[in-house]
């Protein structure tokens, strides 16, 4: 007898030609009972129903009980005892002879959940034949229901790992779409679109939704033709090629002038089918502009006069224009990669690093004259102007150099210094004669009853000196060009110079007061006839920008080491953009109020170098309409 499957268990008990009853393994209530059974036992449905087998059928102890409980506890058929039974049929009843044989029943587990108790007649050998066959066929349906159940475990096993692939694969999908939405969010400037076959919208998304008139809840699942016809109509031709398969981008500029590009991206399986298309379109005005913008950059860079570079902190060369290779005689090709140095030359090695230091702190280098090589070793006077390059952050990534090729200006400048060297040097010889004449006749005149040559000779000795004075400076200037300006050191009383100064200008000057304080004992290392000429010129610019009758003061301080000597007035004062080019060469402060005072522009510039030459700095602190004080310091004689 073979086992029973728990699903088949319905069909085996009603369809068994032979008795069979149902019984629960863990209660050993009878479950179910099939009519061959109750005719059998000659017993009603409802007095087995819910009984205890072994009180119906066998006492404990018995042959029965053993069997039954071999067949739980092993899993396996047991026949029991043979006994006599009364079969009723028709009411007639009939002795007939029968065996008891327990069978488990198991789930799909293959555990045993309940027992089928088989009555088995044997009155004859036919029904033994009966009974035989009978079992075979249900072995057979069994061995069959087996089977089927075997391939639904399968198939119900599969179906199991096939919801749990799509769960994940949907979960996967998901995390997928959050994923692609985030990051079609996050990128700046952006419209992306994603349509399948029918170029129906799958996901729109960017943070370029509103100002492109796309809404998400609006465009979402549904076809362009439905939303945006027009705009679909004039874009149909696009998607139709990208669904082609085709791989492409286009630029379009919108009505407000804001430029963007789009890619069409074909999406495929792995059979290389396009099953959906992705549309990216990115804000590009700003690109756009910058691309202008470095167009004329690099078409102003291209046709400069100037040559213009660029360098990194390294001082290594990165860019080169034409200029500059006119200018230096390199190519392009051999010298971006090399550094500045190679243009430098060994005597001014040391201004690079010097250079490097305040473009660091973000200064600008305005018209640093200097000198530079070129391919063929000729040495260039060039004026440099020099800034960092900064990033939209404000960090310095490089830096721009410009370079102006001045050696023509420096040829006119001291083709015209020597002239004036040679004019002023012709005119001493005169002057000196003239200034003889003038003095004698002065002294001969000067006990004279006419008042009027007295007074005219001591107006033409005046101007002589004048004269002299400034003949003087401009061959000091053009010394000075020359470097041919000697300084002559030598320890001196700075105040005795002074008195000296004041004194000799009050013989010739009435019209202005003077006053000199704070210079007692005040020793300094300098040349005394330079350091004259400059007091002499701040006292004498002192005289002529102040009104008659006005005070100008003389004093001195002594400073860490140095002394500083200001000149005071009350006169009209400087305005503050004439006040950083006051001590430029030639350069004069040019109002309605100085167009009558007479002067080249070479005092205070020929000053500023004899201070400079000295170890000492000077400068000017003014306010228009309230005066000026100009200051120079010098080092003083250390003991």
């Amino acid at each position: 007898m073979q086992l029973i499957n728990e699903d088949d268990l319905y069909h085996v008990v009603f369809n068994a030609p032979v008795g069979i009853c149902i019984l629960n393994a863990a209660t050993r209530i009878v479950e179910m009972v099939n009519p061959h059974f109750l005719k059998l036992t000659a017993k009603p449905v409802e007095e087995l129903a819910g009984k205890p087998y072994l009180e119906s059928f066998a006492k404990p102890g018995t042959e029965d009980e053993e069997a039954l409980n071999k067949a739980v506890q092993e899993g396996l058929p047991y026949t029991a005892r043979r006994t006599t039974l009364l079969r009723v049929d028709d009411n007639r009843g009939e002795t007939v002879l029968a065996s008891f044989l327990y069978s488990p029943v198991r789930n799909k587990e293959g555990k045993v959940t309940r027992i089928a108790v088989w009555l088995l007649e044997n009155t004859t050998e036919a029904m033994n034949a009966e009974l035989a066959a009978a079992n075979e066929e249900l072995a057979a349906a069994n061995e069959e229901f087996a089977a089927v159940n075997e391939e639904l475990a399968a198939a119900n096993e599969e179906l199991v790992s096939t919801n749990d692939e799509l769960a994940e694969t949907q979960a996967s999908l998901q995390r997928s779409e959050r994923l692609f939405r985030s990051i079609a969010l996050n990128i700046p400037g952006s419209l992306i679109l994603v349509i399948d076959q029918s170029h129906r919208y799958v996901i729109v998304e960017g943070d370029l939704m509103e100002k492109m008139g796309f809404d998400r809840r609006d465009y979402e699942g549904k076809h362009p033709a439905e939303v945006a016809p027009e705009r679909y109509e004039a874009s149909r031709h696009l998607y139709d090629r990208m669904m082609a398969g085709e791989k492409f981008s286009v630029e379009r500029r919108s009505e407000t002038g804001d430029f963007y590009l789009v890619h069409f991206v074909p999406l495929k399986n792995d059979e290389g089918e396009t099953i959906q298309g992705l549309i990216i379109l990115l804000d590009i005005t700003t690109i756009k502009q910058a691309e202008e913008k470095s167009a004329k950059l690099a078409a102003i860079v291209d046709s400069s006069d100037d040559a213009i570079i660029s360098k990194n902190f390294d001082s290594v060369i990165t860019s080169w224009n034409a200029s500059a290779e006119r200018m230096f005689g390199y190519k392009a090709e051999e010298i971006i990669g090399q550094t500045i140095y190679k243009l430098i030359p060994p005597d001014r090695q040391e201004e690079e690093p010097n250079i490097l230091a305040r473009l660091r702190r973000g200064e600008q280098v305005n018209h640093f004259e200097t000198k530079r090589l070129t391919k063929d070793g000729r040495l260039l006077d060039v004026s440099l102007t020099i800034s960092p390059v900064k990033d939209p952050q404000g960090n310095i990534i490089g830096l721009s150099k410009i370079a102006r090729d001045i050696t023509e200006k420096k040829l006119e400048e001291q083709r015209k210094n020597d002239f004036i060297g040679m004019v002023s040097h012709e005119l001493k010889t005169p002057l000196t004669s003239l200034s003889a004449i003038v003095q004698m006749a002065h002294s001969k005149l000067r006990h004279s009853e006419d008042p009027f040559l007295t007074k005219a000779m001591e107006n033409a000795n005046r101007q002589v000196k004048r004269m002299t004075r400034m003949i003087n400076g401009f061959l000091n200037v053009s010394r000075l060009e020359a470097g041919k300006l000697l300084i002559e050191k030598q320890p001196f009383d700075l105040e005795e110079l002074l008195q000296e100064i004041v004194a000799e200008t009050r013989l010739t000057i009435s019209t202005h007061n003077f006053n000199l304080e704070g210079c007692k004992d005040i020793i300094v290392n300098a040349d005394w006839d330079k350091i004259s000429s400059v007091v002499s010129n701040l006292i004498g610019n002192a005289i002529k920008y102040s009104p008659k009758g006005k005070l100008i003061d003389i004093y001195c301080k002594v400073e860490s080491g140095s002394v500083i000597v200001s000149v005071k007035d009350e006169g009209m004062g400087i305005k503050p953009q004439d006040i950083s080019r006051i001590f430029d060469r030639y350069y004069r402060v040019e109002t309605d109020n100085t167009r009558h005072i007479s002067g080249f522009g070479v005092g205070l510039y020929l000053s500023a170098e004899i201070i400079r030459r000295h170890g000492g700095e000077i400068w000017v602190e003014s306010e228009s309409g309230k005066g000026s004080t100009f200051y120079f310091s010098l080092p003083l004689v250390q003991q």
